[in-house]
């Protein structure tokens, strides 16, 4: 039997390597032996068949008619019919004799294919590697939903907080790394933090902290320190700072206040934690 789908391949003696073998080391590959006289196999063929078409390439089902491909059969150790193999990696990983419910068979697809969060992490790990840092946040945030307990996911996510200068919010997102978890990445990452800190406290920050000490009311010396904050990444001190100046006067500096305020929500993007809370309370602040 042909098939026009280009997920559902029959194997013959002449794709069986392209299909088994080369295939598998870009794509689970679901390999059904079956034959005509097999009831079995004709009940779990349309199952098999709807998946492929309904997970649309996330993995190849390879039918191999075992009366006529006794060969491979032999080769993969089948002896019972219906028999599913999933191939990775030119190896089988699972698989099972009989035929199955679509709810066993999508348990079993679930383990071996690649999940959204997979996918995600891969494309913020394209994107940090041409230091496109703000759209791998934005990325490594969406699979940080997605998959709240991946550790591997939230050291990564630390890892692009440290580049763009957040490092608070990379500091609490390693504390809730655990132990198990502290691998050679997350002490990298818990490095490049300290790092970033030591770079961020520039002799102008500190010269403006110590006069803001002396004079704490001083809505100038807050703003200049604001203004320095917000060019070294500090945006959480920056917007604290500028947050109080418009608590007192909404139009402080001509509306420079605001105007940089604003720039460093803009900067941050709607989807940014601290951008959220500080949306919420300039809001609150005016409405």
């Amino acid at each position: 039997m042909s098939h026009a789908s280009p997920q559902i391949i029959d194997v013959t003696f002449e794709n069986a390597q392209a299909t088994l073998i080369d295939e598998s080391m870009q794509r689970p590959v679901v390999v059904d032996f079956w034959a005509d006289w097999c009831a079995p196999c004709k009940q779990l063929m349309p199952i098999l068949e709807k998946l492929a078409m309904e997970y649309n390439g996330a993995f190849l089902l390879a039918k191999v008619n075992a009366d006529e491909m006794q060969g491979i059969s032999q080769q993969f150790g089948v002896r019972s019919l219906p028999t599913v193999m999933v191939i990775q990696n030119g190896q089988p990983v699972d698989g099972f004799t009989g035929a199955q419910t679509e709810g066993f068979i999508r348990e079993m697809l679930d383990k071996v294919l690649p999940k959204p969060e997979d996918e995600m992490l891969a494309r913020a790990q394209q994107l940090m590697a041409t230091e496109q840092f703000n759209e791998a946040l934005a990325v490594l945030r969406d699979a940080r939903q997605a998959a709240p307990s991946r550790s591997d996911i939230a050291i990564l996510t630390a890892h692009c907080c440290a580049e763009l200068n957040k490092t608070d919010e990379a500091t609490a997102l390693l504390a809730d790394v655990p132990m198990v978890d502290q691998d050679s990445h997350y002490q990298q990452v818990k490095a490049l933090i300290e790092l970033k800190r030591e770079a961020a406290d520039t002799p102008e920050i500190r010269s403006l902290q110590e006069q803001l000490a002396a004079q704490p009311d001083d809505q100038h010396l807050q703003y200049q320190l604001a203004v320095q904050f917000s060019q070294v990444g500090r945006e959480a001190e920056a917007l604290s700072l500028l947050y109080d100046i418009l608590k007192i006067d909404r139009e402080f500096a001509d509306n420079g206040a605001r105007r940089t305020y604003l720039d460093i929500l803009k900067a941050l993007g709607n989807k940014d934690p601290l951008a959220i809370e500080f949306q919420r309370k300039l809001y609150s602040l005016l409405y």
